[in-house]
């Protein structure tokens, strides 16, 4: 039996809902189809949000020959069979648009071969990928194709097309009552993580739990969705673009001080148990953007990491919520991640010279002879345990490496070594 996603499947780009960044009038994808100028393209971003659908559009208003192929379960070879098969009958069409699912099931060796189908000029292709392309796609196809990131709908989207959908459900159960609630509408939308075809399966769903057979009549209501529903499935790929970039949200929340935003991505990556990736982030956070204001964060941060590890998910949320609260809380210096950073930039870009005489290694007969260790003056000797000597080398005596951050801690060490090494 054909699912209701597919039963309602645009077939005009005036019905798609979302991706008003590229679809819409005057909008790009509007201007190709209107023009019929459609280049190979890459769509990208994740499930049901209109990638199968565009492509469908697409081959349906200009006229060409459409072949829509899967590269989970073929290669290169059934795809060329494909298109040869449908080169018989070419004349009654405008071209080919191949439409490819998943392409980056492809290794590199298969998407090289692809080349040839595309560039032989009567075939246009279509690729879809959950992943983010520039990971995935070979360059070549990359540079001869257009890239278009479809993102999450929006939860007015995805009402807007359920709506349509009641609509044409209605046309088609002609024969029975349809009464939908509002809030049914809105509880499969605020589930569905923004993806329409998710929202369509549940319509569908609730759709025959409401129906009643005595009367005649279909009831969609709120505490069918409710009753219906199982655990909200969120979008994470730990090795692809969305674990990616919830990892960055959470990471960037935690520098910018937001508490609130810093649990929320915690949460996501809580849900999606990926404790190792929390932890390496939290450790990170500590040394690279609270770093020397507050220098004992990494010490208490570490000691939550080592009690979420012991104890496992589901308790281990709590000392990763402790320690995301409190990082987010700690005022923030860069200045050390700051200074190695441009040490070893001097290293890969300028001479640095040698390392001067006095600091080289003197544990060793003849030391002296060769000028080791000769003048170095033993620090504890002097008064606050300093005396000033040279320790960079030569040619970059005078760099500084280590600027203070503009905090109360960084800022007393300055003070303290400013009056020992009366500087001005």
């Amino acid at each position: 039996m054909q699912p209701l996603a597919d039963k309602l499947r645009p077939h005009q780009i005036e019905d798609m809902v979302g991706q008003s960044h590229i679809i819409g009038k005057g909008k790009v994808i509007n201007k190709l189809i209107e023009n019929n100028t459609i280049p190979n393209m890459i769509l990208y971003g994740p499930p049901g949000t209109g990638k199968t659908t565009l492509a469908n559009i697409i081959a349906n208003v200009t006229g060409k020959k459409y072949i829509k192929l899967n590269a989970v379960n073929c290669g290169v070879k059934e795809i060329k069979e494909a298109i040869d098969a449908s080169k018989r009958d070419l004349f009654s069409y405008n071209g080919i648009i191949l439409m490819l699912d998943e392409i980056q099931a492809l290794n590199r060796k298969q998407q090289q071969s692809l080349l040839e189908v595309i560039e032989e000029g009567s075939v246009t292709l279509i690729a879809s990928t959950a992943d983010n392309p520039y990971f995935v796609v070979y360059k070549a196809i990359l540079s001869r194709s257009t890239i278009f990131e479809f993102k999450t709908i929006e939860k007015r989207y995805i009402i807007k097309g359920l709506k349509n959908a009641v609509d044409k459900i209605k046309v088609i159960y002609e024969d029975k009552d349809i009464n939908v609630e509002e809030k049914a509408l809105e509880y499969i939308a605020e589930s569905c993580n923004g993806d329409m075809r998710s929202a369509l399966n549940k319509l569908e769903l609730v759709f025959n739990l409401g129906i009643d057979i005595p009367s005649n009549s279909v009831n969609i209501t709120a505490q069918n969705v409710i009753e219906s529903s199982s655990v909200k499935m969120l979008s994470y790929d730990k090795g692809g673009d969305d674990g990616y970039s919830i990892l960055s949200a959470f990471h960037k929340s935690l520098r910018g001080s937001d508490i609130d935003a810093s649990i929320h991505y915690l949460a996501r990556l809580v849900k999606a148990g990926d404790i190792q990736n929390i932890t390496r982030r939290l450790l990170c956070v500590a040394s690279e953007d609270v770093g020397l204001a507050v220098p004992q964060a990494i010490t208490i941060t570490e000691a939550c990491v080592s009690a979420a590890l012991q104890l496992g998910f589901p308790e281990a949320r709590i000392p990763l919520a402790q320690a995301t609260i409190y990082l987010a809380q700690c005022p923030k210096s860069n200045s050390a991640v700051m200074a190695i950073e441009n040490a070893l930039s001097d290293l890969d870009n300028i001479e640095v010279g040698d390392i001067p005489p006095h600091l080289k290694d003197a544990h060793y007969a003849g030391a002296k002879d060769l000028g080791r260790g000769v003048d170095y003056k033993y620090p504890h000797n002097y008064p606050n345990h300093y005396i000033k000597q040279q320790y960079l080398p030569d040619a970059i005596k005078d760099k500084k490496y280590y600027i203070p951050g503009e905090n109360k801690n960084e800022k007393s060490f300055e003070q303290y070594w400013d009056s020992v090494k009366n500087r001005d």
